[in-house]
């Protein structure tokens, strides 16, 4: 199939939590944070990712997630939605599903847990690439998935026509083997809103954020910023994030940003399994950093 290789993306993409309510899906709760997100001044929503515990989600779940978030977007900021899995059929059959359903790109991450080699990774995105017209963003996560790609195999991966971005970990082989003429080919981008700032500094795209659950005015204020040339700005609000970036976990815990969210707009923090909801002490370290990003009422209603 011919590829789509037009993806508009800003600095600051959203890894939405997905709510549920006695188990369900909360539609409604989704609805009002998706909104929320971009009123709040974010680029782009990525939905069913590890933050949004997609790896729970039912096929048909899935599709509901995607469907409502694609519906509150209304165009106004690309919906991303999180497709890899670790077999090649069911990745193109997700792909296919988030394509029909009118998300944007996918993100799909290397496969996890049959650990392919080189060649494998290759084979495994090069036919998702001829099942789909879609624009692809490559997850490189060694930590998660036991694999990292080597040079050539980056080579060959930013070759595929719909392959549009990557999402690097910190310290990956990948990260550390990328070509200087890449960074005009793809969108690259961190998911750690720890480093963010100095991953733009570096020379990357932007962020999928697991933070700007919580503060997306902030979160997306300090890529501005920082795209803007405005260091200072940046390095201020890196600081007055730092708390809260700490509390929430390395990679976003969902339950951290449920409590949060339960904090200040009284959503259910409701998790699933194998997740598991905050202890006591938890749930303090995320409301002392919470009051100290900003007071309650200044982050629940402006940002």
């Amino acid at each position: 199939m011919p590829a789509n290789k037009v993806l508009r993306l800003g600095a600051t993409t959203t890894a939405l939590v997905t709510p549920f309510r006695d188990g369900a899906l909360d539609l409604s709760a989704l609805e009002r944070l998706a909104e929320r997100q971009i009123h709040g001044g974010v680029d782009g929503l990525a939905v069913c990712t590890l933050t949004g515990e997609g790896s729970t989600l039912t096929r048909s779940e899935r599709a509901a997630v995607i469907l409502t978030c694609v519906r509150v977007a209304g165009g106004r900021v690309p919906v991303i939605a999180a497709t890899g899995t670790n077999a090649t059929a069911s990745t193109i059959a997700l792909t296919r599903d988030a394509e029909e359903l009118g998300a944007s790109a996918a993100l799909v991450t290397l496969p996890y847990y049959s650990k392919p080699g080189q060649e494998g990774i290759v084979g495994h995105f090069t036919q998702l690439a001829a099942a789909t017209t879609f624009p692809l963003i490559v997850e490189n996560n060694p930590l998660r998935t036991a694999i990292d790609m080597t040079s050539p195999t980056l080579a060959a991966l930013a070759d595929v026509p719909s392959v549009v971005g990557l999402l690097l970990a910190d310290g990956s082989a990948a990260a550390r083997a990328l070509q200087p003429d890449w960074r005009q080919r793809l969108l690259l981008l961190s998911d750690r809103d720890a480093t963010a700032l100095s991953f733009l500094n570096s020379g990357g795209s932007g962020i999928i954020s697991a933070g700007a659950n919580v503060c997306p005015r902030l979160y997306a204020s300090l890529q501005q910023a920082a795209r803007g040339g405005n260091l200072s700005a940046a390095r201020l609000l890196e600081d007055r994030l730092a708390a809260l970036t700490a509390a929430l976990g390395a990679k976003g815990d969902p339950a951290a940003i449920k409590h949060a969210l339960q904090t200040l707009l009284q959503t259910d923090p409701e998790v699933r399994l194998p997740l598991l909801a905050l202890d006591a002490d938890e749930k303090l370290s995320v409301s002392q950093a919470l009051a100290r990003a900003s007071d309650a009422r200044e982050v629940a209603l402006s940002i």
